[in-house]
Order: C-alpha cells, then sequence, then structure tokens
C-alpha cells in the first residue's frame, strides 16, 4: 500500500488525518501568527490590552485600523489575525452581550462571552461549507473582579493571568514568565507590556502604532488611552 499524502486530508475541514489532526484548524493558526502582537493582563486594580498595529504605508490613516474593540461597557477584545473574522466575532458577542443585559437585567459575564464566542469558533471547525475563523482574541474584562481570556481557531477558551497572541507569541510569553507578577499595577502592568513590545522586535513603536486600553474594577468601564497617553508611557 502506498502511503497517503497528508493532502489528501486538508481539502475538507471536517476530515480527520489518520493522527487525529484537522488540517484546516491548523492552518487557521498559521494565520494568526502572521497577525500583529497584542498583548492582555490581569492587574491588581484592573485589566489592560495593548496592541500593535502594522501600518505600513504612509497613505494610511492610523485610526482607523482598531485593534482593540470594546463588547460591552466593561468587555474588551483585542485580535491577531485575519481582522475581518475579528469583527464578525466580536458584533456577535455584542450582540449576545446586549441580549443579556436586556433579558436579566444585568451585564454580562467576561466568562461567558468568551465562552459564546468560543462556542461559533468552534462550531466553524466542524461544518461543511464554511472555514476556521483565522484568528485569536484577547477578552478582559471586569465583572467582581477583572478577568482575561484568550479564544483560538479551534474554539478553546483559555483564563489567563497574562497573554500574548500573534506574531511573537513565543518570544512575548517567555518575557512575562520571567517578569510579570500577580498583583501588579497597571501603571507597572502597561511599561511591561510595552517593553514586552519592544523585545519582540515589531516596529515602529510609535503613538500611531500602539493601542492601549484599561478597564479598572473601580470605574467598571473600559476606557482607550489618547495617543498623547500611549506617548507618555513610550
Amino acid at each position: 500500500m502506498y502511503p497517503v499524502s497528508p493532502q489528501a486530508y486538508d481539502r475538507a475541514i471536517t476530515v480527520f488525518s489518520p493522527d487525529g489532526r484537522l488540517f484546516q484548524v491548523e492552518y487557521a493558526k498559521e494565520a494568526v501568527k502572521m497577525g500583529a502582537t497584542a498583548f492582555g493582563m490581569v492587574c491588581k486594580e484592573g485589566v489592560i490590552l495593548v496592541s500593535f498595529k502594522n501600518i505600513q504605508s504612509t497613505l494610511l490613516v492610523p485610526e482607523s485600523m482598531k485593534k482593540i474593540f470594546s463588547i460591552d461597557d466593561h468587555i474588551a477584545a483585542t485580535a491577531s489575525g485575519i481582522v475581518g473574522d475579528s469583527r464578525r466575532l466580536i458584533d456577535y458577542a455584542r450582540v449576545e452581550a446586549q441580549k443579556h443585559r436586556v433579558s436579566y437585567n444585568e451585564p454580562s459575564k467576561v466568562e461567558t462571552v468568551a465562552r459564546e464566542i468560543g462556542d461559533v469558533m468552534q462550531l466553524y471547525t466542524q461544518y461543511g461549507g464554511g472555514r476556521p475563523f483565522g484568528v485569536s482574541l484577547l477578552i478582559g474584562g471586569v465583572d467582581d473582579e477583572p478577568y482575561l481570556f484568550e479564544t483560538e481557531p479551534s474554539g478553546s477558551v483559555i483564563g489567563l493571568n497574562a497573554g500574548v497572541i500573534g506574531r511573537s507569541k513565543k518570544e512575548g510569553e517567555e518575557f512575562l514568565e520571567k517578569n510579570y507578577k500577580k498583583g501588579i499595577s497597571i501603571e507597572e502592568g502597561i511599561k511591561l507590556c510595552i517593553r514586552a513590545l519592544k523585545k519582540t522586535g515589531e516596529s515602529p513603536i510609535t503613538k500611531e502604532t500602539v493601542e492601549i486600553a484599561v478597564c479598572t474594577t473601580k470605574e467598571g468601564k473600559f476606557k482607550e488611552l489618547t495617543q498623547k497617553e500611549v506617548a507618555s508611557y513610550l
């Protein structure tokens, strides 16, 4: 018998290879690795999201490239990979968050929103006529305390103290494992994420190419830093 080429199993989403792999899902993860790097971090007073925008042309309007998206007042997400896919997931999460608020007269939990996004991503790994989402999300927010979750193209949802997605995930995680400590302040957390971003080799690191959003347990709402505030950290 002739050995079967792996290509025989990557034509459809729903076909497992003999060693139990779904090649289309793995290809979607490769798309994430092509995206710009983003960080999320749980701090003592809240949660922060820091994202790099890969602006390759002077013709682009930096403000038009969004990498951090609000889902609800107390929940936001940053994405890496195919940004168009992330917009579809963010729109879905916004609707579900508002449905929960209208139905139960209370804001949705951060974990609930993260798992709803993960459920949708998982559905697209098992039905024909579609493809897996080529994007990973870091979803942060504050309920009674700050939370951070990562969703992957496979649909898995992971709770994190600090996380990295995108092109420099491995380097960023190694840096955070050495330098992140539980109970870090928001100020220190932002500075640590900026240091990690510089270590990953993303460039240029300027106020136009870095987005930062913060949600504190005191205010319970996400606030995106202005370019002037971002510049002060750089």
